[in-house]
């Protein structure tokens, strides 16, 4: 009888197993819909930089990240975050910021490059691999120090590849400058620069914990307004100058970086 007993007990175990794979509550699903939704933002980017389709290819890499960045708020709102999720969101990010990126580059300029052209989208594509997997491991570390909670190390992967493409946003608007923007020279600098930054332990700022204070939220409304002015009038010139300024806030971000970290040292002793 015990034997009996222990076969029904296993019985019933696997009815449960099948019932919790075979019903999945809808919220558990939505997160990782928006991330397919980014996933294939980023590969219709590909099909429409081998048909130099520039404008399509842009605009598919910026709606991954817009996806990509509402898939971890519906996924923290819902209360449905898994790990399952966070690896899917992994692949995606390499595909559309590593990918995506390389092989409009690659199409756009660096076709024209003999023999080196591909290596430069290759050194890119690997360089967003490494940024990612690095991410993801930094993501089980418990003795983390609280300043760095505020900053990335090194680019995060949809900065990185806005400011990989961003020759060919200021090339819409200036097409006379396109002698500097589409050389191969360029081109490559860029890409080797954009590498070294998503690899690097640079700290960059985070504005996930970042909070403002109340005085300063009239101000900031008044910038969304002219933002999104800008973006229906000049999108492509206004993302060129957003990255611009992304760029140049890298310095910033390392001195602000340097003193958190000599007042947290400081707290420390004390």
């Amino acid at each position: 009888m015990d034997g009996m007993d222990r076969i029904r007990n296993l019985n019933d175990k696997l009815l449960l197993s099948k019932q919790k794979l075979t019903e999945i509550p809808f919220r558990k699903l939505a997160p990782n819909m928006v991330t397919m939704m980014a996933l294939c933002a980023g590969v219709t980017s590909i099909r429409y930089s081998v048909s130099d389709n520039w404008a399509k290819a842009v605009l598919c890499i910026f709606l991954a990240a817009l996806f990509d960045g509402l898939d971890g708020r519906v996924a923290r709102f819902l209360k449905a975050s898994s790990r399952f999720g966070a690896e899917l969101d992994s692949l995606s990010d390499f595909v559309s910021f590593g990918v995506a990126p390389a092989i409009l580059i690659f199409q756009w300029s660096l076709y024209d490059l003999p023999r080196f052209g591909w290596l430069f989208c290759l050194m890119f594509a690997m360089g967003m691999a490494m940024r990612l997997a690095r991410f993801n491991t930094m993501l089980d570390m418990d003795d983390v120090p609280e300043y760095w909670t505020h900053y990335f190390v090194g680019v995060p992967a949809p900065a990185a590849a806005g400011l990989g493409i961003m020759p060919v946003l200021i090339w819409f608007d200036f097409p006379e400058l396109e002698w500097l923007l589409r050389s191969n020279a360029f081109c490559a600098i860029m890409t080797c620069l954009v590498t070294f930054l998503m690899v690097s332990r640079i700290p960059t700022l985070s504005l996930k914990k970042t909070k403002v204070k109340t005085s300063m939220f009239v101000p900031l409304m008044l910038v969304v307004v002219l933002f999104v002015n800008f973006m229906l009038t000049q999108p492509w010139m206004t993302l060129g100058v957003i990255g611009c300024l992304y760029l140049i806030s890298i310095p910033l971000s390392c001195l602000k970086f340097l003193k958190d970290k000599k007042k947290y040292e400081q707290k420390k002793k004390a």
